[in-house]
Parts: structure tokens; sequence; C-alpha cells
């Protein structure tokens, strides 16, 4: 299994110096928008769908925007961060998440166009689970599966999903352990669930 890629410290360092550029000239923070907005949409359509991603993507740069006061450039990274805001923002529509996930579940696999879902599919699972494993993400607990997909859909660190929400890096493994291992239960076991590349704890 491949290790996770290092972090990119000049795109990080970058990421810090506009934030606190911001403090002082608010149009500095355009430069997080315009690096972070892509990834932030795209975690919200795998999770929401296009229609609802546009307005998280939206609250969460007007979020960070409000909250750049706060951010502490020790801490680490921006990416995290942004990822905690788009996260607690999707949480707010977890029901609609797990209607979502019920929905594909319904879908016949003929009609997964190359795009959102079958991403989802191909990323968490070795196997390729795909409606079942909709079915599955939906009757995670929601903390399980915020950590789940961070790393699965976010390429996010354990450390980083735990900066995102505020969790020990232990806890964030546990979670993680637990969710594969549910999954691959609720997949009766013929699918080596959740096989997205591991980080050191």
């Amino acid at each position: 299994m491949a290790p996770h890629p290092p972090p990119d410290l000049s795109a990080d360092a970058a990421d810090a110096e506009a934030i606190v550029r911001s403090r002082r000239d608010p149009a500095a923070f355009t430069e997080i928008f315009h690096r972070h907005f892509a990834a932030i949409h795209g975690y919200a359509a795998r999770r929401l769908g296009v229609d609802a991603a546009d307005d998280i993507a939206a609250e969460t740069f007007l979020a960070a925007f409000r909250k750049r006061g706060r951010f502490d450039p020790a801490r680490g990274s921006v990416r995290p961060w942004l990822y905690g805001i788009a996260t607690r923002l999707i949480g707010l529509h977890r029901r609609a998440e797990g209607r979502r996930f019920r929905a594909l579940a319904r879908t016949p696999a003929d009609h997964f166009e190359d795009g959102h879902e079958d991403r989802v599919t191909a990323r968490v699972t070795a196997g390729g689970a795909g409606a079942d494993l909709a079915d599955a993400l939906a009757g995670l607990p929601r903390g399980d599966r915020d950590v789940l997909l961070l790393v699965a859909l976010a390429d996010l660190s354990y450390e980083e999903v735990g900066q995102a929400l505020g969790l020990k890096t232990g806890t964030v493994a546990s979670r993680l352990h637990r969710a594969r291992r549910r999954l691959r239960e609720s997949l009766g076991g013929t699918h080596r669930a959740l096989m997205v590349e591991e980080s050191p704890a």
C-alpha cells in the first residue's frame, strides 16, 4: 500500500501567508478561494450532489473568510481547516446525504456515469461494491463517515483529519478502523472495503 504523499510545504506556506495578509487586506483571501474552491466543491458534490455542493462550497469560504482571524498557521495547513468547515456544513445536511447514498444504492450499475458516485466507489473499495457500498455508507454513524470520506475523498492524512474535525489522531484511526469494519460486515465480506491509502497514525 502506497504511503500518503508528503504535504506541499511551499503551498502550505503560501496559503498561511495569504490568510495572514488577508487580515489587513481582505482581497488577499481570493488566493485561498482560487486555490481550494474546486477541491472543496468536489468533496461536497461527492457527498451531497452538485446542486448542494454549490451552496456548501460558497458557505465554506464565506465562513473561512469570517473566521480568518482565528486561523493559526502554526497548527497546520489551510486544507484541513477548510475541509473541517465544509464537513460541519455537510453535517447540517446529514439526512440529505443519507438519502443520497440510499438513492445511489437503488441505481443500477449501468446508470453510473464517470463522475462523482463511481469515483467514490472506485476510491474507497478494491472490488467496486457499487450500490451496496452506497447503502453501507448511508448506514454509518456521521462521525465515522466523516472520517472515512475525508481520508477517501479528500486524501487527508490522519493528522489532517484530526485537525479538520478537532479529534486526536488516535481517535481518527479508531473511527476509520470501525467504519471499515462496519462496511465489510455490511458488504457481507465479499469486498475488501475501504482500501484507501493508509497514513501513519
